[in-house]
């Protein structure tokens, strides 16, 4: 019997909307077609659009760069290593803070519209994300960023830290389109944001910032709900409700399974 995954952690949900040392009337206002997406045994994947406006009244122009994050939950990594001709299993690093899903789509190319310091801060981008190692493996870098760690994980943090992206990546749960915000009109602005059929449920978070000059000037915060639903939601509450009863029963059910068919072949 496989180990069930741990219910997603609860996150604060930001504010409907909040700016960021917003000069002027210059800010940006977004929406979602669907802020609900329903997941059962037909699910393969949902495509939901994103849209807003732009107010600008000055000629300065302006980037758009929406970043959609899946709720956070723990990732263990292992390594194969060689020993004594064997390759084994290295001791597992657990991430914490990892989310499940991460999108990022721009007007251009996120180093063309800011510089790697602010995008370090706001955390936007992949290569930015703020993915958490265990506390007691974990230093402080001259620059103030917890990216290098050199106890237990050693000098192979960045990898195990390339390697939780990348197999993100290989399951279409990270992505990052450098052209993916597209101006339709004067000011209003789209960008798909594309769930695959593997997406976590629990609550996601939208961020549309608004850069001017390499700066932020303004964002819009926006939530999505993916939610198990039907018979799927049923037994998935009710297996993290009553861990040991869902694992008796799963025993027994597997015991009379075997015995059904035993009794069946025997028969033919």
């Amino acid at each position: 019997m496989m180990p069930l995954p741990p219910p997603p952690p609860a996150i604060e949900a930001p504010a409907p909307e909040r700016s960021v040392g917003t000069t002027g009337e210059v800010r940006v206002a977004a929406a979602m077609t669907d802020a609900r997406v329903m997941v059962d045994s037909s699910f393969r994947g949902a495509s939901i659009v994103l849209y807003g406006a732009v107010f600008n009244p000055t000629d300065t122009p302006a980037d758009v760069v929406v970043v959609v994050r899946g709720p956070d939950g723990p990732v263990r990594l292992v390594k194969k290593t060689r020993n004594l001709g064997v390759w084994l299993n290295s001791r597992p690093v657990l991430f914490e803070g990892a989310p499940g899903f991460y999108m990022t789509a721009s007007t251009r190319p996120l180093g063309d519209i800011a510089d790697f310091g602010q995008l370090r801060r706001l955390g936007v981008g992949v290569d930015h994300l703020r993915i958490a190692a265990p506390e007691e493996s974990r230093t402080v870098t001259r620059y103030g960023v917890r990216d290098v760690v050199v106890s237990r994980i050693g000098e192979d943090y960045l990898d195990y830290r390339r390697a939780v992206i990348r197999l993100r990546e290989a399951a279409a749960l990270y992505n990052s389109d450098p052209a993916g915000v597209k101006f339709v009109d004067r000011g209003l602005f789209r960008a798909e944001v594309e769930l695959p059929a593997v997406a976590p449920t629990g609550q996601y978070f939208a961020e549309v910032w608004l850069f001017q000059e390499g700066e932020p000037v303004s964002v819009s915060n926006l939530t999505l709900t993916v939610e198990k639903v039907g018979i799927e939601r049923d037994i998935f509450e009710f297996a993290h409700r009553r861990p040991w009863t869902y694992g008796v029963l799963c025993v027994l059910l597997a015991m009379f399974t075997g015995w059904a068919a035993s009794r069946i072949f025997r028969r033919n």
